[in-house]
Parts: structure tokens; sequence; C-alpha cells
């Protein structure tokens, strides 16, 4: 089908979406429960929205729209409570986390959903593998230009939200030794990496999609996996590769950082984007998911070696203003702190060696979840 066209929305309006791990409490592993906990959560007013993920052990949960930092993380701190008194009717632990520490894929089952059904047919293993938990962030935007406009200036800075966010370590068991090992998950697909270099929606839709709908490769929006993706529908462009933080204040904080970055980039003073920018972006991109806030970037205009988290601590500060005119500053102050202390796999591998057990680590991440 056509692409739909792209729905003008009030510029700067945010909106979260988290993916959550369902973990028994008998053993710490993931536990097949979304279906139990979306029938117990359907019966009375869930403040957001709740539904389904690919596989029966992670759900995902949806802010509303807003304008600012307290509205968006008191309205997440609501939704997590709920969720965490959901919880203990099932005995089930809720957390964040981008991946489970020890789960085994082959253990995993699929949500009975005709579109999951369809990505497990197609993708084979790797859907049960997608039991990987994220954050996406929309930000609204006035044109399809202006998305696409953001799409590519935000390219630059997408290491900083892998870096900050990062919070997967462990995989089956192991140290991977990198900051979020889950993206590596999402490099499997085909779709995935980054969007095509085009600043005029038009030329999009009529130039990129529709022959990419003609092959029969894709059908929706929905089946590219890019970092930063337009949602026409929503009339927002979603950044995707956070891992889910341990808690909804850094969720909240994450997406204040997005909108305040956006509403400097809409005032155009920084050099505008162009195609080699991409030179350096997966290596930059690298780098974030390897060592986290210690990784180096290579500047996409100057070619410049920089320290992750000197760039980021200057952005920060940069943004000041911005996240100031947004209500946002509480939350950009969040990330300064997390950019000196370190970010959430550091703070699980901390976890893992005073518990001396991956058991202790997710018992510890829970905990964090309920705000503990």
């Amino acid at each position: 089908m056509p692409l739909e066209p792209f729905k003008s929305s009030q510029p700067l309006t945010m909106g979260v979406e988290l993916e959550l791990q369902l973990v028994s409490l008998s053993d710490f592993d993931l536990t097949a429960s979304s279906p139990d906990l979306l029938h117990l959560l359907s019966r009375k007013p869930f403040p957001g929205n709740v539904t389904p993920e690919i596989t029966e052990s992670m759900i995902e949960i949806n802010s509303d729209v807003h304008t600012n930092h307290s509205e968006l993380v008191s309205q997440l701190q609501v939704i997590r409570d709920t969720l965490v008194q959901a919880g203990e009717q099932l005995n089930i632990g809720i957390c964040g986390g981008g991946t489970h520490p020890f789960q085994k894929w082959s253990d995993r089952r699929i949500f009975s959903k005709p579109r999951f059904k369809e990505v497990s047919e197609l993708y084979g293993y790797l859907a049960k593998q997608f039991t990987i938990f994220g954050q996406h962030v929309h930000i609204g935007c006035a044109s399809g230009d202006d998305a696409l406009f953001l799409l590519h200036s935000l390219s630059r800075y997408v290491p900083h939200f892998i870096a900050l966010s990062s919070s997967s370590p462990y995989v089956q068991g192991n140290d991977t030794l990198f900051n979020s090992a889950r993206l590596n998950s999402v490099f499997a697909f085909p779709m995935s990496g980054r969007a095509p270099f085009m600043q005029r929606w038009s030329t999009f839709e009529h130039e990129y999609f529709s022959k990419m709908e003609h092959t029969g490769v894709i059908k929706s929006m929905k089946d590219f996996y890019w970092d930063i993706r337009p949602k026409p529908e929503f009339g927002t462009i979603e950044l995707r590769v956070c891992d889910t933080p341990l808690t909804v204040e850094r969720a909240a904080a994450l997406a204040v950082y997005l909108q305040a970055l956006c509403r400097y980039l809409l005032e155009r003073r920084e050099e505008a984007p162009a195609e080699d920018d991409y030179l350096v972006y997966n290596y930059n991109r690298f780098q974030a998911c390897r060592f986290g806030l210690d990784g180096t970037l290579v500047h996409p205009k100057t070619y410049e070696s920089l320290s992750l988290r000197e760039d980021i601590l200057t952005t920060l500060r940069k943004m000041e203003p911005h996240g100031a005119a947004l209500g946002g500053t509480a939350g950009l102050q969040h990330l300064m702190q997390v950019t000196h202390e370190g970010s959430d796999a550091h703070y699980l591998r901390q976890q893992f060696d005073r518990s001396g057990s991956a058991e202790g680590m997710v018992d510890a991440a829970i905990q964090r979840f309920r705000g503990q």
C-alpha cells in the first residue's frame, strides 16, 4: 500500500516506548507471562498503553504525548507502579535492561499475533533472538521535510544515546565486553542500519519507498528497523538505538535530551547534514556500543577524534537553554550525572561482582525498576 501522508504534529512533543522484561521470581529467568499480565492489566484503567511484544517474555509500554519532562516522568512512574503491582499478583518481576543476561533464545515462545507469526516465519530463529529490550523516543515534527532534516542531523548524536542508555553487557551467561550488546542483534535484520540520505519527503515517498514497496521487500514503515525512522502516521521521528534503561527516570531524561537537541537543530545553527556524514557513522556507533562512555568518535564534519564522554558533556551544556525553555532541565542534569558516574551497563557489572551471580544481577535490576 502507498506510504501514507506525513501527519503534521505539534513540533517537539514527545512520547516514549519501553520494552520490558518479565522475570520469574523463583529462578530470575525470563518467563512467558505476557498473556496473563496483559489480561490482568486489561481489567482496570492503564495510565498509558501496554501491548504484547514478539515473544511472551516481554511487553511494551507507551506513554501519552507530552511537552515537558515533569509530565512525562510522572506518567512513567505511575505506569511503573501499576506494572509492579500487577506483577506482584502474578509473582513475576518486571525490569529494564537491554538484554536478559542468561536466558536462552530457544526457550522463548512467539506471542500469538498475526504480525509476530509472520515475522517469525520470515526470520526464523532471529525472531526469538529478538527478545531484546529497547527504548524508542518519538519527537513531533511539523512536516515530513522537517522529519528528514532532523533524522539526518541527529546521526551525529546517535552514539550519545547508545552510550547513555547502555544496559546490555551480558548475553547467554557471558560478559560480552560490550556496553550495548543489544544492537548487535538488531544488525542481523536486513532492513536495519540507517535511513537513505534524502531530505525531501516527496523524494523519499516517490523515489525510495514506492520502489522498495514495488520490490516486495517491504510493505510498510514497520518493516524498516533503522536507527531513526520517520513515522508518518504519528507525524514524528522515532529514535530506536537506546537500550531500555533500568529506571523510568532515565528513560524520561533521554527523551528530553532528544527533545532539546531537536529544538537546537531546528534553529539551523549547525552545518546542514550531508551524505558524507555517514562515512564515520558505523565506526562511531560501534565505539558507543563497545566502550560506552569511554569510547571515542570521529566528528563527521571535521574528522577530529573526540572523547565520547567529553562530547556528551559539552553537548549537554550547550543544550541547557533549550532544556530550560522546554521544561527539561532536570532531565539534562540527570544525564550529566550519568556521564560522570557511569551507565546502567556499569551498574550491572557492579551488581554481578557484588552478588557473584547473574541471578543476583537480575534481582538488582528488578529492585531498581521499582525505584528501590
